[in-house]
């Protein structure tokens, strides 16, 4: 299995015979820079990733044939859309997980807890969303999804255990803190690149081809065109046979502690 614990010790192994073949003049010394970059490339991979399992467990999918999928919004709760998503899906009938932003939280505590009692779940998605989270310490990090958490159950009186790693990144650090607290990591099985793609009707089609058993989408509440798409995308799973489904009964896990 391809983890850090199993590359880490393949490398050292691969750096002892490469320094003893060197030692004896069988070997150049210039074979540690190509080892160097391929173990580089390695923990580059693992870290972005997001299901590589390369750190921790990371749950991207739920394991089932029939045709159920999940979908999830990151970033929120924002100003410009989130109302608008919920409103949308409250007509369609569609439960969601939105992975919230704690910073965001301030002055929109009512959409969480419209969140909660139209049925969807309230994830962490950390509460800074820094650029360089990934870099955090295990104590900072650790503090900083607490704080998130915090956060959220004061405004809905519920504990988010579900975890979405900001960016996909993840890292030892990330994989200590996962150990040190009840939150489950959760990735996605179909990247839609709305924060990118700004033409709902390319968007859908990017979606829509990739649907399989078991799928989970990343959204965001941030995106205009993501409102635009969201109708056509749930009538279009729904006449292949989909059925939406919360992401904690996709994955069998308990939403809140």
């Amino acid at each position: 299995m391809l983890n850090y614990r199993n590359i880490n010790i393949i490398f050292i192994l691969l750096a002892a015979i490469v320094a003893a073949l060197a030692i004896t003049n069988r070997l150049s010394f210039y074979w540690f820079v190509p080892l160097l970059l391929l173990y580089t490339g390695i923990v580059f991979y693992g870290s972005y990733y997001v299901g590589s399992n390369f750190f921790m467990k990371v749950l991207c999918s739920g394991a089932t044939e029939r045709r159920q999928i999940a979908i999830s919004f990151d970033d929120g709760p924002a100003t410009a859309y989130t109302a608008e998503i919920l409103a949308l899906l409250k007509e369609a009938q569609v439960p969601a997980v939105f992975f919230c932003i704690g910073k965001n939280i301030a002055g929109h505590e009512e959409l969480l807890q419209q969140m909660d009692a139209e049925g969807h779940i309230v994830g962490n998605h950390s509460f800074s969303h820094h650029f360089w989270f990934d870099l955090f310490s295990t104590r900072k990090m650790l503090a900083d999804l607490q704080l998130m958490n915090a956060t959220a159950a004061a405004a809905i009186g519920k504990t988010p255990v579900l975890f979405r790693p900001p960016y996909g990144v993840t890292t030892p650090n990330m994989a200590r803190v996962m150990k040190q607290t009840n939150l489950k990591a959760v990735g996605w099985s179909i990247r839609s690149l709305d924060t990118v793609i700004k033409d709902d009707e390319q968007l859908l089609t990017k979606i829509s081809s990739q649907l399989q058993p078991g799928a989970i989408v990343l959204l965001h509440d941030t995106s205009a065109a993501t409102v635009k798409m969201l109708p056509r995308l749930i009538e279009k799973a729904r006449n292949e046979g989909y059925e939406f489904v919360r992401i904690d009964k996709l994955l069998n896990l308990q939403p809140y502690a």
